[in-house]
């Protein structure tokens, strides 16, 4: 039997580094992972280079890699990502930005940059769609809400370029920054006086705004400042179905990973009670994943929350959400007629707090593999598998041929 449909399932940020607190070991390799064992058992094994070897990647690159889109030559900035994940539908040429509501003293000082953790801003952005006028600029803006504090702004007009800075300072009990060019090029300049003005038409809409005034009067922090990063120039993707003749959606809480596959053609599919969190309903993820294969030949899904705890450098709660996520996995052991690819897209070490260059594990079940004797799911145990150590850019191409849609290369 050959398989006809695959599942690319992300366990962003899971791999580690050696930690102490768990006696040298991975939270991966410390955690009770009998799902995830079971399926490695019945896999192809390997580590993988998201990128290259050494190479940090970010959750943007590397996905863009996984799915076949080499970054050097379609990473632009994670702005523009990210505004297509927050549902601004991108054109090339268009120039994107992440965005933080943040909170303001009555001096102008960075009390919060996530104006206290704010649950939802969407009168607020609908205030600033509304209010602010860059006409005199010949600019179009687009504003849209992404999770809790989280926004996505993009520009479309004449003249525009993605070589400025930011206005966030990265601390609080600081003034927000000017947004400047970062070459002498006219076209950054020219998007530094857009943005300055975005910022001061949008600040004059939020100190005023009801929601502030009643957040004030309910002794929470006001959502009183934008905090715009991370410009970037959309660009133009090959469309996923054409590139690898099969149709496919996205399942993911990460504005940013739905924004990719959006970009190149996935289609992003909303589940409620998804967080990106520790929070999230991981069983309504796999059930919308399951719904999704039987009406698309591909689905990525993400599942975020254990790169959170290797963020705050937790290896004890990362070691349990592990658990957590191996639990929710248990469905994927009765889907026997599907291709399913298991990997995280980068490491992110306790120890470190960030993102590192190890490769990651990575198995492959279903139809057609060789199945090797790797016996478990962890960084070290993969390793010795029959998929030895490849990039991401090896991984669609692997996945495409299991299910026989490959063309031949050469006669």
């Amino acid at each position: 039997m050959t398989a006809q449909k695959i599942l690319l399932l992300v366990l962003d940020g899971i791999a580690d580094r050696p930690c102490d607190a768990l006696d040298g070991k991975t939270p991966l390799q410390a955690a009770a992972t009998p799902v995830l064992d079971r399926l490695a058992k019945e896999s192809v094994c390997g580590i993988m280079d998201t990128i290259a070897p050494g190479i940090r990647p970010g959750s943007d690159t590397a996905h863009l890699s996984l799915l076949g889109y080499p970054p050097e030559r379609y990473y632009t900035g994670r702005g523009p990502l990210e505004a297509e994940g927050c549902g601004i539908k991108m054109e090339a040429g268009m120039i994107g930005f992440r965005g933080n509501f943040g909170s303001l003293d009555s001096n102008g000082t960075i009390l919060d940059r996530r104006a206290g953790r704010i649950s939802s801003t969407e009168p607020l952005c609908a205030a600033i769609r509304d209010g602010v006028d860059l006409s005199a600029f010949g600019v179009e803006l687009f504003f849209e809400p992404g999770a809790g504090h989280r926004a996505a702004l993009a520009f479309r007009g004449e003249g525009l370029g993605a070589g400025v800075t930011s206005n966030d300072p990265k601390h609080e009990q600081l003034p927000p920054l000017p947004i400047r060019p970062m070459t002498d090029a006219g076209s950054d300049l020219h998007t530094s006086e857009v943005a300055n003005e975005f910022l001061r038409q949008s600040q004059e809409i939020l100190f005023d705004h009801p929601l502030n005034k009643q957040r004030i009067a309910d002794g929470l922090l006001p959502a009183n400042i934008v905090l715009i990063r991370g410009a970037g120039v959309m660009g133009r993707f090959e469309p996923f179905p054409e590139k690898w003749r099969i149709t496919g959606s996205v399942i993911s809480a990460a504005a940013l990973i739905s924004g990719i596959g959006s970009a190149v053609g996935l289609e992003p599919v909303t589940v409620p009670g998804i967080t990106g969190s520790a929070d999230s309903d991981l069983t309504a993820k796999i059930a919308y994943t399951e719904k999704e294969l039987e009406r698309k030949d591909f689905v990525l899904l993400n599942i975020k929350g254990a790169d959170e705890f290797g963020h705050d450098g937790k290896p004890l709660l990362k070691r349990d959400f592990i658990e957590v996520i191996d639990s929710a996995l248990a469905p994927l052991l009765e889907w026997n007629d599907i291709v399913i690819a298991i990997c995280a897209d980068h490491t992110t070490p306790c120890s470190v707090m960030d993102h590192s260059g190890d490769p990651v594990p990575i198995i492959i079940r279903g139809p057609g593999v060789r199945i090797d004797s790797v016996a478990a799911f962890d960084e070290l145990s993969t390793a010795g598998g029959g998929l030895s150590r490849i990039r991401g850019g090896d991984l669609m191409p692997i996945l495409v041929d299991l299910i026989n849609r490959s063309e031949k290369y050469g006669a």
